[in-house]
């Protein structure tokens, strides 16, 4: 049944206010033991293992504090976009070899613009993703899938608006515009930081709801 949610998600000392849209219950989320169904990502967690964008990291665990490594979040990514991973056999990095479980999902990311690597031919798909590749992983996502990517919003508000790297300021601005990211309580943006998975659960539930499929 559909049911109407609002909530606040807190993720660490950052808040992102989800707009009140319609989500599906998939009661997912509760085959997790460190799930606890009153903590505030639950919505999120249930949402993007329902939706199969998500597995856990085990039958009976999802880690919702873990790292969210490159290869992990272009396979969350591959698995919205329903690709055949029989498509994709090749590798475009070096560091990518085939037969891993992300491979078909990296290379159908390199090949369509999605993910550019981190230099010297390689992708580092077991590295932290941070926030500000995030944004732009996730925005180039959006553009694959021709949706509007116009929005933009100042950074100048944020103690640590200069570090965002020159490469990621559009995609961290247009992220900030449509609410997929805030700042924390200490008014800091935290480019270089490491997303969690529930963070990562979290924004991309906004950005199914609102965005992919505007209500």
């Amino acid at each position: 049944m559909s049911k109407i949610f609002r909530r606040y998600l807190a993720m660490g000392a950052a808040v992102v206010m989800l707009s009140t849209v319609p989500l599906q219950a998939h009661a997912a989320a509760e085959k997790f033991a460190d799930v606890n169904p009153g903590a505030w990502y639950y919505t999120a967690v249930d949402y993007a293992v329902g939706e199969k964008l998500f597995n856990g990291t085990s039958a009976t665990t999802f880690s919702p504090n873990g790292a969210m490594t490159r290869g992990m979040f272009v396979t969350v990514l591959g698995n919205k976009a329903k690709i055949d991973p029989a498509q994709y056999t090749e590798s475009s990095f070096s560091d990518v070899k085939a037969g891993a479980w992300y491979a078909p999902n990296v290379e159908w990311a390199a090949q369509n613009g999605i993910v550019n690597g981190t230099g010297g031919g390689k992708f580092s798909p077991d590295k932290s993703v941070t926030r500000e590749q995030m944004a732009v992983i996730l925005s180039r996502y959006a553009q694959y899938k021709r949706y509007n990517t116009g929005a933009r919003v100042s950074l100048s508000t944020y103690g640590d608006a200069a570090q965002v790297s020159p490469y990621a300021l559009e995609a961290m601005q247009w992220a900030r515009a449509e609410g997929l990211i805030t700042g924390t309580d200490a008014n800091l943006l935290l480019p270089g930081g490491n997303a969690t998975r529930v963070q990562i659960a979290a924004i991309l539930m906004r950005f199914c709801e609102n965005i992919a499929q505007p209500q």
